[in-house]
């Protein structure tokens, strides 16, 4: 998830709202962001409390090394298995970027040892609620469900 550097005024007041107003937030109680799961599963919908709206999508290096070695011993190299984890993520970017940069999302790519994510984020004004409310119903649109 994001760290927010600067905490808005306007977030107390925000998550209030959003929280109210839209269902299946992952913690509402958490401080600094509201995270949501997108409709496609790979996906998910964060508002920062510094006020960025994020789409993001990422694995778990973890869980990446289980799913390819598939039982066996063999234990990936850790250039093996970022390699891979961009591959499925790459795959699975794909179909949305053009939609997100279109919409005025900035693609940034992170990568540590535990995950590999893409984000795309884009600045959102906190104190125009029912706007915000509007962009997060555009999002959903635009992630329909995987199948």
């Amino acid at each position: 998830m994001s760290e927010t550097s600067n905490p808005s005024t306007l977030w107390p007041e925000a998550r209030t709202y959003l929280v109210k107003e839209i269902h299946g937030w992952l913690d509402i109680h958490s401080t600094d962001a509201l995270t949501l799961p997108l409709p496609d599963e790979d996906w998910l919908l964060e508002i920062t409390a510094d006020g960025k709206l994020v789409c993001m999508a990422g694995y778990d290096l973890d869980d990446m090394k289980s799913m390819l070695s598939d039982g066996t011993p063999e234990d990936l190299g850790t250039d093996e298995l970022a390699k891979q984890a961009k591959f499925y993520l790459q795959q699975t970017v794909s179909k949305h970027r053009p939609k997100l940069l279109r919409q005025g999302f900035k693609e940034r790519i992170e990568m540590n040892e535990s995950h590999v994510a893409a984000h795309y984020e884009r600045p959102v004004d906190l104190g125009k609620l029912i706007d915000l409310h509007q962009q997060i119903k555009t999002c959903l649109t635009l992630f329909p469900a995987s199948h």
